[in-house]
């Protein structure tokens, strides 16, 4: 994998580069392997398993405070901050430091996603990373008190003594779970709502049998990956569909092509529920496949079931989407829909 070369990046870039050349992401075994093992403890299913509540929780609050309204924007109002709060509760971050972290993600993320920065969006990126790490530098090393047990936080705190990594890599690792925990979880989310609201019939067999909102997942991350490339280097010469890779090389995978393939999804074109057989490269493939897929996945589910099952009439409300300037992520600026106001449930 390894991060392309820093020098050859712009001088206002290399301090965010020399921090992503760090984060298991860009990483090749044996260090990807060492810099996994501990995060991936808070990924577990088991570990999953215990946030169930908390996300079915957040999602029920942020429809109930909307539901009297009639409106909704899906990226704003759900599909930004559900996996912000969920990512920051897995760190053990407080609520009121969470908009810092967010406006920090949002210019790394940029950078990350994109192919041509001006020195102003380089060096802003550079610097929200180094107000990010400052930020997990003092969070994680706080004495005011231990950690929550569930968070990651508590899980460094005992599992750094023997781990054969240092704090800096852990930090940058850290920030790499904040901006991908919920960047990609968010365009996820907005790119399935918007999916079900183009294809009605679809939305009202999800309405009928929430028994297929898990297959409903895995076809809504085929169907508009929320990642369209990845990255990689040839570890060695091939050839590949005719062409000459040699070792070293770089090679742009498009995901986001692979899963309307065909040849490995019939008719991909089509939203199908049901669709037997092919399995998605949305969160990658192989040792570097997606540490919070499992996330993802509960928290897409989650959100499904709420707006089909709360909001059973919501529909596009105003112009037509927009999206997101990136050659790397495929997400939604907004996603505005309304439906029937609902009266606010009576205290008792």
């Amino acid at each position: 994998m390894r991060y392309p070369d820093i020098e050859a990046v712009s001088e206002e870039l290399r301090p965010l580069a020399r921090v992503l050349s760090r984060q298991m992401l860009y990483s090749d075994a044996p260090d990807h392997a060492r810099l996994r093992s501990l995060l991936s403890r808070a990924f577990t299913p088991r570990a999953v398993a215990t946030l169930r509540d908390r996300v079915s929780d957040a999602v029920d609050q942020i429809i109930t405070r909307v539901a009297p309204t009639g409106r909704l924007d899906i990226v704003a109002d759900l599909a930004r901050p559900l996996p912000l709060a969920v990512i920051c509760d897995l760190l053990g971050v407080p609520e009121q430091d969470r908009s810092a972290l967010s406006s920090w993600s949002d210019p790394i993320a940029a950078a990350i996603g994109s192919s041509r920065l001006d020195a102003d969006d380089s060096r802003a990126a550079s610097q929200s990373m180094q107000q990010m790490l400052a930020y997990l530098r003092e969070l994680l090393t706080r004495k005011d008190g231990p950690p929550a047990p569930h968070t990651l936080r508590a899980l460094l705190a005992t599992g750094t003594e023997n781990a054969d990594q240092d704090f800096e890599e852990l930090l940058a690792n850290c920030a790499l779970l904040l901006i991908a925990g919920h960047e990609t979880t968010t365009h996820f989310i907005g790119n399935s709502a918007l999916a079900l609201l183009r294809h009605p019939q679809a939305a009202d067999q999800l309405r009928s049998r929430v028994d297929l909102i898990p297959a409903a997942v895995e076809e809504l991350l085929r169907y508009d990956s929320p990642v369209q490339l990845m990255l990689r280097r040839a570890r060695h010469d091939l050839d590949l569909a005719g062409r000459s890779i040699t070792a070293g090389q770089a090679v742009l995978l498009v995901c986001g092509a692979a899963n309307r393939d065909p040849a490995a999804f019939p008719d991909p074109d089509r939203l199908d529920f049901q669709r037997p057989g092919g399995r998605h490269v949305a969160f990658g493939y192989g040792p570097h496949f997606c540490l919070g897929a499992a996330l993802a996945r509960l928290e897409g589910a989650a959100v499904l079931e709420a707006l089909l099952t709360r909001l059973p009439d919501w529909r596009l409300d105003g112009a037509s989407p927009g999206w997101q300037r990136s050659l790397n992520f495929r997400g939604l600026i907004s996603l505005d829909i309304a439906f029937t106001p609902q009266a606010m449930p009576k205290c008792c």
